[in-house]
């Protein structure tokens, strides 16, 4: 999958008020899951807010062909940040196998990566802490 794919089905939930403007899809069965369904669903939602990636880091996983699909990275990369949140931290390296992620923690944002091909020899700066996930 590559990261333009995976950006463009992530934020396909769609919210409409009143009687205006509703998003029906023919092809969708509608179910009545039980009372409090609706609010559950936005919970999980919100709660599972991911990290965004910038230009640059677009740019440089299609150029190094990583899949951040692959093998659980994008949840593994999330959990990645949110312990780098957890202990202060700003701009993190978080290694997921052997992939880099340069993260701007505090805006929740990867800023580039590094494939294993391209890691011998780099010096990470302007980092304050690495996550192994």
């Amino acid at each position: 999958m590559l990261i333009s794919e995976y950006l463009a089905g992530r934020n396909s939930i769609t919210v409409s008020t009143g009687n205006t403007g509703h998003n029906y899809d023919p092809g969708k069965k509608v179910t009545d899951s039980g009372a409090g369904s609706f609010a559950e669903q936005l919970k999980q939602t919100l709660g599972n807010k991911e990290v965004e990636f910038s230009n640059h880091a677009i740019r440089r996983l299609e150029s190094r062909q990583i899949d951040v699909s692959e093998n659980d990275r994008i949840e593994r990369l999330n959990r990645g940040v949110e312990l780098a949140a957890e202990k202060g931290s700003e701009e993190s390296l978080i290694l997921v196998d052997s992939t880099a992620f340069i993260v701007s923690v505090k805006n929740n944002t990867v800023i580039t990566t590094v494939s294993a091909d391209d890691l011998k020899g780099n010096v990470f700066t302007n980092i304050d802490s690495a996550v192994i996930v």
